[in-house]
């Protein structure tokens, strides 16, 4: 028996119910590049990149707004109509930045989703990314 089998796997159905679910929290690096490709009229989200004034510039998904998730605040989002659905991201998987900035979003009642892979995940997938001179 391996370390995979040992630990049975769940039933589909609950398997089914998890994974369903799981997409309500999160995207990928590739739904979201696609989605930006079809142009600012079609974009029916908003991008926060939740790391540092300084992380940001160095590299970051085009069209995304700096906001660190320590400064997600109601003030912050009061130019927006509360539907608004926010996807957050950091630098990658060795970061919980995006799950943070998530929880703050949660907690003020805005529907939020992670983008899943951050910059590392972007950087991976080949997309590139802006820096604070391509702004």
């Amino acid at each position: 028996m391996s370390a995979v089998t040992a630990v049975t796997a769940a039933e589909s159905a609950a398997a089914l119910a998890h994974f369903t679910a799981s997409l309500a929290f999160e995207t990928d690096c590739a739904d979201v590049h696609a989605a930006l490709a079809h142009g600012p009229n079609a974009i029916d989200f908003v991008l926060l990149d939740v790391r540092s004034p300084a992380m940001f510039a160095r590299g970051h998904v085009p069209g995304a707004i700096n906001l660190p998730h320590g400064k997600i605040v109601a003030s912050k989002l009061a130019g927006y109509p509360p539907d608004t659905l926010f996807v957050t991201y950091c630098a990658g998987p060795h970061c919980n930045g995006a799950t943070r900035g998530a929880i703050r979003l949660a907690q003020l009642d805005r529907p939020v989703k992670v983008m899943v892979g951050g910059v590392t995940g972007w950087v991976d997938e080949g997309f590139e990314l802006a820096t604070a001179a391509s702004v």
